[in-house]
């Protein structure tokens, strides 16, 4: 059993609070910057409503990790804005080398990513030298670099069910709660790291059924990475894109969405006439280390977008050995995706 690292959870929320005409100001000076820098907005559905919008007025894009570095990759601006966490901003720039890849703070994390640091993921890997390396999306350059396939939790289970019916044995990195679930799914042969969201780690089955019972009508949404109680209880588990499609054509007037609460921008847009309620984070155990919402995503902020474009700071540097190991797994992955 490998241990997994201890890393601090950011205790201090980022606010920005600005007036509505300090706003205003801020996104008509983003604009300019925009096209004087030849750049466009690439955002997570995590990131704040502000950042949402304003990618979306700008022509930019939101949303999973994978189908923002496609975007980047396909899109003709030389400098790509990445609005996330830090794995996502190295994703793009190993699809799109060429490219400026930076972002509004390099400060933005994951806990995905800092479970798994690359020198002991080396060391699961050659303590099971039989098995192919799958590892998610949310992990550095210098794990993805180690693996033979990286996926997101839209095309998981599609990926590890034919590398099992290839009679391919799994080594999975890091979430172990969507390892479990694709795991349970597919009955491929799998070891699991042990890492977790910060996030989805704390939803909670019986604060969720309490829920349920106030809310009988209600529909539950569930993203993979939360705990398998709480899967248990859902009428439809899936990515970030796939639950915002969940939400457009299951029946229910009303939905328990037990994912980050950013993901409700896009998801009132594609469900307007529906009720979205947030799932439940408090109960035994409960840390509030989230409260339903990624810290690390909150620090991406229209001020720091500003100025990262003004003064071109964080960008994302990575060593051309690893851009090249760390494509091919992932490209590997955006292939079967188009079959």
């Amino acid at each position: 059993m490998f241990t997994i690292p201890i890393f601090e959870v950011p205790t201090t929320r980022v606010h920005e609070t600005l007036s509505q005409e300090e706003k205003t100001k801020l996104i008509a000076r983003i604009k300019v910057l925009l096209k004087r820098e030849d750049a466009v907005i690439i955002a997570h559905y995590y990131t704040s409503p502000e950042i949402q919008a304003l990618a979306e007025e700008t022509h930019g894009f939101i949303g999973d990790s994978l189908a923002m570095a496609k975007f980047g990759r396909e899109h003709s601006a030389k400098t790509l804005v990445v609005a996330g966490v830090k794995f996502m901003g190295e994703s793009a720039k190993i699809l799109s080398p060429e490219k400026r890849v930076i972002m509004p703070t390099l400060k933005a994390e994951c806990s995905l990513d800092l479970s798994c640091p690359p020198d002991l993921f080396a060391e699961f890997c050659q303590a099971h030298p039989d098995r192919v390396k799958v590892v998610y999306a949310n992990t550095s350059a210098a794990v993805k670099a180690q693996a033979d396939w990286v996926v997101t939790s839209s095309v998981a289970i599609d990926i590890v069910e034919h590398l099992h019916e290839q009679g391919q044995k799994i080594l999975w990195a890091p979430d172990r709660f969507l390892g479990d679930y694709i795991q349970k799914q597919t009955g491929a042969d799998m070891v699991l790291w042990q890492g977790s969201c910060v996030v989805h780690e704390e939803f909670k089955k019986e604060a969720l059924l309490q829920l349920k019972a106030l809310y009988p009508k209600a529909g539950v949404l569930v993203h993979p990475e939360s705990p398998a109680g709480v899967i248990a209880l859902a009428d439809a588990v899936g990515s970030t894109s796939q639950l915002i499609k969940a939400a457009q054509t299951l029946p229910h007037e009303m939905f328990i969405v037990a994912t980050d609460r950013g993901i409700f921008y896009k998801m009132q847009q594609a469900a307007p006439g529906k009720t979205l309620v947030e799932a439940p984070t408090m109960g035994q155990g409960a840390t509030c280390k989230s409260c339903g919402h990624c810290p690390w995503m909150a620090m991406n902020t229209l001020t720091d977008l500003a100025n990262t474009l003004e003064k071109g700071l964080n960008t994302i540097e990575l060593e051309p050995t690893i851009i090249e190991k760390a494509r091919i797994p992932l490209e590997r992955m955006v292939h079967f995706k188009q079959k």
